[in-house]
């Protein structure tokens, strides 16, 4: 019965961002550039990260790891997006296609959103714990912490794939988003949902919800240490860094947040919601975490005096 089912449903329709026929070309050249900002600035980042020494270091090991997957949670998505931005009846993609586009966008999902954790938990070991950071971050222990998160969401990827395909899929064939998502998936199963809407909402709902408490405990215990030390400067500089992180932590996890918790929920406001952490996550990324700080500005400025941007030699 299921694997007649299954071939009943050969491909899908995404049916695309929320747009109106007039502001099809003016969003496709606005994601576009959204597209190539997101590829250019963590691409210069992995280069700057993988070519000088002093980069080196825990730090910009988890976010040379940010950025690399960043480039690939957008190529997941915005392609797609922008072929339907130019097709107004929504865009084709295959069964296999679908089932690619659910599994990498939960693998690099599910990983940004763990390291996201790791990197706050890294930066408030180095505040509170100065003289032990090197002792306790050392380099197999940064290694072993990410290779756990990408195995660990690799698990949880292959759950959520397969738990999504293993439901029979039979006459509507419209994707209610601009790519294949579990939640707008289970709006087309012709069998019960209830077990996939369950593990949605705890095993990526509830452990978003986790990974943000944690997050904000982190930042709000190193900000209180910082500014326990008095000086204004410091203050002013280290209020300013964390507006600008929270930011990014606000652009991912609340829509995340608000979409997996809801994992029965659909709509337009669903749909552009999901822009936030799928396209415009990647590209403030970079300019958040990495562009901004002395260390990474001045090794581009160095690579770009030596002409090693290509091929990050």
């Amino acid at each position: 019965m299921q694997k007649g089912n299954w071939s009943r449903v050969t491909e899908f329709i995404l049916m695309g961002f929320p747009h109106k026929s007039e502001m099809r070309y003016p969003l496709f050249l606005l994601f576009l550039t959204i597209y190539f900002f997101t590829l250019l600035g963590n691409f210069l980042i992995l280069v700057a990260i993988r070519t000088d020494s002093r980069l080196h270091v825990p730090m910009y090991f988890f976010l040379g790891n940010l950025s690399f997957l960043d480039i690939w949670f957008s190529t997941v998505t915005l392609p797609k997006m922008l072929e339907g931005l130019l097709t107004p009846c929504g865009v084709v993609i295959s069964f296999k296609g679908c089932v690619a586009q659910v599994y990498f966008s939960q693998l690099l999902g599910c990983t940004e959103c763990f390291l996201y954790t790791i990197m706050s938990y890294d930066r408030y070991l180095a505040i509170s714990s100065p003289l032990r950071y090197s002792s306790i971050m050392h380099r197999s222990m940064y290694i072993q912490l990410t290779a756990g998160v990408w195995l660990g969401c690799s698990v949880h990827s292959t759950i959520q794939t397969s738990l999504a395909f293993r439901l029979p899929y039979c006459g509507v064939k419209e994707i209610d988003n601009f790519f294949c998502d579990p939640p707008a998936l289970l709006e087309l199963a012709c069998a019960d949902t209830i077990i996939n809407e369950r593990v949605i909402f705890f095993g990526i709902g509830m452990v978003v919800v986790v990974c943000l408490v944690l997050i904000l405990f982190s930042y709000g215990s190193i900000l209180r240490i910082v500014l326990s030390l008095g000086k204004m400067g410091g203050r002013r500089r280290t209020i300013s860094t964390f507006a600008s992180h929270f930011v990014a932590v606000a652009c991912f996890y609340v829509p995340c947040v608000f979409t997996y918790l809801r994992p029965n929920a659909k709509g337009t406001l669903d749909r552009a919601v999901a822009v936030f952490y799928t396209i415009l996550t990647p590209m403030l990324n970079p300019l958040i975490y990495t562009l901004r700080n002395k260390e990474v500005k001045a090794s581009l400025a160095k690579l770009k005096g030596k002409g090693l941007f290509l091929l990050g030699k």
